[in-house]
C-alpha cells in the first residue's frame, strides 16, 4: 500500500483535492470516479527527509481510546463527523495526534471516507482500527464500531499493565542488585584487598575468589559496561529478526513460571481480538489475519494464520483451532458452542473475560512466589560479598 496525492473537482465543479492509501494509481481512480470526482492529476506521494529518533510519531493507546470514545459521544449526538474531527484535534495535547486528526479532517472534507483517511496513518490507526472504522460506515453504525473500539483499547491498555507489573518488578530488582555488586566489587573491595595485604592476612578461599572477581571489574570496567550494553542491543536486534523471534518466543513459553502468563496473555489477546472484528461484521478470513499480528508471540501468530488457512479450505473454525494443537480444549469448546448457536463473538468476548481474570490471578501468584526468591537472590549475593571481606578480619583477630 502506497500515498497517492490526487486532484479533481467534484460533481458541483469545486477543486477538491487530498491523499489516497492504495495499491496502484488505478485502485485511486477507480475509487475516485465512483465518488463522481472528475480527476485531473493523481500522483504517488514524495517522501521527504526523515530523522526516526528526532521525529516523536506516536500515539499512546489511552489517547487512542479517549479519542475514540469521544468521536463516537460526538457522532451519537448527531454532529457532523467534520466538525467532530475539529473539536477533537483543537483539544489533543498531542501534537503528531494534532496533525493526524487535522489531515483526516481534511481528507474527508475532500471527500474521502474516514477509513480510507485513516489508513494513510499506520502509527496512530492499526488494520483492525480501519477495518471496524469501515464496517460502520457501511452499516450506519460509525458511532457503536468506535464506542466498541474505545472498550477494546481500554481492555489491551489493562492487559498490558498487569504484564508491566509482572515483568518490571522482578527485572528492576535483579538490575538493582548486579548494579549494586558490581560497584562494591569495583570501589569497595580493593579498599579491603589493600587493607588485608598490609597486614600480610592469609585469604580464605571465598575472599580471595571475590579479590580476583574485584581486580578483574576494576580493570575492565569499562568494557564491562560496553558488553552489557551490547548484550541489550544485539538481543532487541535478534529478536526483531524471523529466526530471533522464533528462538525467542518459543523460549519465553517455555519458562517455568513466565511461560503460562505469556501464554495466557497471548491466548487473550486473540480472542478480544477476534470477537471484536467478528462482532464488527469483518469478514472471518480477514479477521483472522488481522487477529494473528495481536497475538504478541510468534507462536501463537503462526497457529492463527495456520487455522486461517484451514478455513479457508472449509473446515469450521472449532476444528481448525484444535488441529494447531496450540489453543487450550476450553477455547475450542467454547468457540465449538459459538459457531453452532450463532453466537461466535459472545463466547470469544467470554472467553477473553476469563483469560484477563487468569492473568491477575497468576500475576499476583507470580508475585507473591518471586519476593521471597529475589530477596533470597539479592540478600546471598550482597551477603557473600560483605562476609568475604569479614572473614579474613575474624582470622586477624584470632591470631592476637
Amino acid at each position: 500500500m502506497a500515498v497517492y496525492v490526487w486532484k479533481g473537482k467534484n460533481r458541483y465543479g469545486d477543486l477538491v483535492g487530498g491523499e489516497r492509501v492504495a495499491t496502484s494509481v488505478e485502485e485511486v481512480t477507480r475509487v475516485l470516479q465512483k465518488e463522481q470526482i472528475t480527476i485531473i492529476n493523481v500522483a504517488a506521494k514524495r517522501e521527504g527527509l526523515r530523522i526516526p529518533f528526532l521525529k516523536m510519531e506516536k500515539v499512546k493507546l489511552k489517547e487512542l481510546a479517549v479519542y475514540s470514545r469521544q468521536l463516537s459521544v460526538l457522532i451519537d449526538a448527531e454532529l457532523p463527523l467534520i466538525q467532530s474531527l475539529t473539536i477533537l484535534a483543537e483539544q489533543t495535547k498531542n501534537k503528531y495526534f494534532k496533525k493526524v486528526i487535522t489531515s483526516v479532517r481534511e481528507d474527508v472534507e475532500a471527500g474521502s471516507t474516514l477509513n480510507q483517511a485513516k489508513r494513510k496513518f499506520p502509527k496512530a490507526f492499526d488494520d483492525l482500527y480501519c477495518n471496524l472504522i469501515a464496517s460502520g460506515e457501511q452499516s450506519g453504525s460509525l458511532d457503536i464500531m468506535l464506542r466498541r473500539l474505545a472498550e477494546y483499547i481500554e481492555k489491551v491498555v489493562k492487559l498490558r499493565a498487569k504484564v508491566k507489573q509482572a515483568l518490571i518488578y522482578p527485572s528492576a530488582i535483579v538490575s538493582f542488585a548486579i548494579l549494586v555488586a558490581i560497584f562494591l566489587l569495583w570501589k569497595v573491595i580493593p579498599v579491603f584487598a589493600s587493607i588485608f595485604t598490609e597486614l600480610g592476612a592469609q585469604l580464605p578461599f571465598l575472599t580471595a575468589a571475590v579479590i580476583g572477581m574485584s581486580n578483574f571489574v576494576s580493570r575492565y570496567i569499562l568494557f564491562i559496561f560496553l558488553g552489557i550494553v551490547a548484550l541489550v542491543v544485539g538481543f532487541r536486534y535478534f529478536r526483531k529478526t524471523e529466526r530471533g523471534r522464533w528462538v525467542v518466543d518459543r523460549l519465553i513459553l517455555k519458562l517455568p513460571l513466565f511461560g503460562e502468563l505469556m501464554r495466557k496473555v497471548a491466548i487473550s489477546r486473540v480472542t478480544r481480538t477476534l470477537s471484536t472484528l467478528v462482532a464488527g461484521g469483518v469478514p472471518m478470513l480477514e479477521s483472522l489475519r488481522i487477529t494473528s499480528s495481536t497475538a504478541g508471540n510468534i507462536i501463537l501468530e503462526s497457529s492463527v494464520m495456520d487455522a486461517r488457512k484451514m478455513v479457508a479450505e472449509g473446515k469450521p473454525l472449532t476444528e481448525s483451532f484444535r488441529e494447531t494443537g496450540q489453543f487450550p480444549f476450553m477455547l475450542t469448546q467454547m468457540v465449538s458452542v459459538g459457531e453452532a448457536t450463532g453466537t461466535l463473538d459472545e463466547m470469544l468476548t467470554k472467553l477473553a473475560d476469563f483469560y484477563d481474570e487468569e492473568v491477575d490471578a497468576s500475576v499476583s501468584a507470580l508475585l507473591s512466589i518471586l519476593e521471597p526468591i529475589l530477596l533470597i537472590f539479592v540478600g546471598a549475593m550482597v551477603g557473600s560479598l560483605v562476609v568475604s571481606m569479614y572473614l579474613p578480619i575474624f582470622a586477624l583477630m584470632q591470631q592476637f
